[in-house]
This record gives structure tokens, sequence and C-alpha cells, in this order.
């Protein structure tokens, strides 16, 4: 009976835990992060439900077992019930599916890579971030490993042979505009890194060799911390940027006095 008990209260706070206003996630600041939100909470409610129920059903098959124990002294051994295991099983499946299937129209959203009206670099490398930005003349320079200076400025490898470079705009903090389509390029010159913004609800590994493309469309102006998000040495926990989300024309005014 103590055990049915201590299950039963065990159930209770952890009903209060969620009944009160929990601390899960920063507020969202895209349309997808909202509808991951909001996935996420029908997955939570679903399965506290379940869990709750199970919960229950469990204190009360010990505290009816011990009353039907008391009361019947024969030994009578139950060998449970084929149809009703059968049953939970489908449901169980069922349910897995469903929620695995509405939650992949958010994960596996694929980027189309060409949608960005505002196209930016990014490139990650042990222990820092740097993002690049086209020039006045709207052309991304030319960039190679053999001029990448950390100490000179040239974290990004432009090539000061070529012009289209000589405006390129580079930054140790990510700035975009809001309410436009932005594609970001992500590329990494060492190990495998991770694009993190907790607010974006977005973890985008950054595999070398690669150039992968993030669209994002974030409408809610501020700043938002950047991390990596992916274990690549002894300083990755120093590995962190900001996300600054300013008014198109701020932002417009920001580039031209670059």
């Amino acid at each position: 009976m103590l055990f049915g008990f201590i299950l039963c209260v065990l159930t209770l706070a952890g009903c209060l835990l969620f009944a009160l206003p929990p601390a899960w996630f920063p507020p969202s600041i895209t349309a997808e992060a909202v509808a991951w939100d909001g996935q996420f909470a029908r997955t939570l409610w679903i399965c506290g439900a379940i869990f709750v129920g199970a919960q229950l059903l469990l204190a009360w098959t010990v505290l009816r077992g011990r009353t039907r124990h008391q009361s019947n002294k024969s030994g009578t051994m139950s060998h449970g019930h084929r149809g009703l295991e059968l049953g939970w099983m489908t449901i169980t499946a069922a349910l897995f599916l469903t929620l695995a299937v509405l939650g992949s129209r958010g994960w596996a959203r694929i980027s189309t890579g060409t949608a960005g009206k505002e196209v930016i670099d990014v490139y990650a490398h042990q222990f820092a971030w740097t993002f690049r930005y086209a020039g006045p003349d709207g052309i991304f320079g030319h960039t190679a490993v053999e001029f990448i200076n950390d100490s000179g400025g040239n974290s990004a490898g432009l090539d000061p042979a070529d012009p289209a470079a000589t405006d390129d705009i580079t930054a140790a903090n990510l700035r975009i505009p809001a309410g436009r389509d932005v594609l970001l390029r992500l590329h990494s010159r060492d190990v495998i890194h991770d694009f993190f913004v907790r607010e974006l609800r977005t973890k985008q590994d950054i595999v070398p060799g690669m150039e992968i493309p993030l669209e994002l469309h974030v409408d809610k102006p501020g700043s938002y911390e950047i991390a990596c998000a992916e274990l690549c040495g002894l300083g990755h926990s120093q590995m962190r940027s900001l996300l600054i989300v300013m008014p198109a024309a701020e932002y417009d005014r920001w580039k031209q006095t670059r």
C-alpha cells in the first residue's frame, strides 16, 4: 500500500511541475520556431497524459493487488491478456509514428539555398566566428586558404589581388535585417562546428569542405547568442558570438558606413 501511495504522490508532484509556468525556452523569433514550439507542446501534453495515466494505473494495480491477495489465499496467478497487450502495442506504435511524421515537417525541411535576399557567408574555426558581407558592388570577392591570417584581420581569407574582395565586409557578430529573407552560407575551415541560436530553435552542423545553406527570416529585432553546439576542441565553450537583428533601414545604413 505504501508503494502505491508513493506513486500517487510522485505523479502529483510531476503534474505540479508542469502546471506551474515552466522556463522551457526563450521566446521564439521565427515562424518556424513558433511551429516547432507548438509541436513540442502537443507532444509534451500527450506524453504527460500517458505518464499520469500509466502511473495511476500502476498505483491502482498495486493497491488492488494487495487487497485481492489478502482476500484470496488460493494463490491464483494472473497470466495477462493478449488482446490488451496487442492493443496497447498498436496504439503506442501509431501514436509514435504520427508524432514523428508531424515533427518531421520542421526538422526535415530542406533548404533550397537560393531564397535569400541577403546573402551572408559564415566562417567557423577554432574557436571563433567570422561573418562576411558583399560590399557596395554586391559581389563577393575570391577567398582562399592561403590568404587566411587571423592576426592580420583576414579570417575569411580574402584575396588581396581581387578587386571584388576589397570592399567585402567582415565582422565578428552576425547582423541581419528584420523582415527580410536571409541566406547564410556556412563554412568550416578545420573541424565540425554547429551553428546554434536558441531563439531560432535551429542547430546546423558545419562540415569542413562543404558549403551548407541555412535560410532565416526573423521579424523581431534584438540580440541573440550564437553558440557552437558541437564539441570542437579545448576552447569550445568560448566559441560564442551574437546574432543582431536590426530594423531593415538601420541595417542598410550599417552596411553603407562599414
